[in-house]
């Protein structure tokens, strides 16, 4: 798939299979997102890949809890990549979103769905989500949650483009 077709065709999936993100295929995409640009060239964010079930499904059940609701709010997806960035930079918030587009735009060239789980701020906050970061070796003072990126197979078609809105681009020549 070309650039201009994935980035025109990537739609957020919010159904998925069980069946696993292959690993070189979960390589590429984490690849992609540590290419993303960053302020200064800083490379401010970090990306904590998940595809043991049982901590992809304890991460769900807090970011329910955040949310006030007790779905899964990785709708199924079998790998969750939490993105977080150095607090420290005035730009992290713009790196780590940035490092977000990167890995669904990677993701769906490479035939992986993708959707933009928010809540990564709040979970990383919690004692729970503090002992993640600590069992890896992350200060998790030094650090905030951007967002989780979800990764699967959809379960159903994607979803449709929605058309573009009226005034969206404005030129000044």
């Amino acid at each position: 798939m070309d650039v201009m077709e994935t980035l025109l065709t990537r739609r957020s999936v919010r159904a998925y299979r069980d069946d696993p993100v292959p690993d070189e295929v979960l390589d590429k995409i984490l690849e992609a997102g540590t290419y993303a640009p960053t302020g200064m060239g800083e490379q401010s964010p970090i990306i904590v890949a998940i595809t043991d079930r049982a901590t992809r499904d304890a991460l769900s059940r807090l970011n329910a809890e955040i949310m006030g609701a007790d779905s899964d709010p990785f709708y199924g997806a079998p790998a969750v990549l939490v993105v977080l960035a150095r607090k420290d930079r005035p730009t992290h918030v713009y790196d780590g979103s940035l490092v977000m587009g990167n890995l669904m735009n990677a993701a769906h060239g490479l035939g992986i769905a993708s959707c933009w789980i928010h809540r990564a701020k709040e979970e990383f906050e919690r004692p729970e989500g503090r002992a993640i970061l600590e069992g890896l070796g992350i200060d998790p003072d030094a650090y905030e949650g951007i967002g989780h990126c979800i990764l699967g197979y959809a379960d159903g078609p994607e979803p449709a483009a929605k058309p573009r809105k009226e005034g969206y681009v404005y030129r000044i020549a």
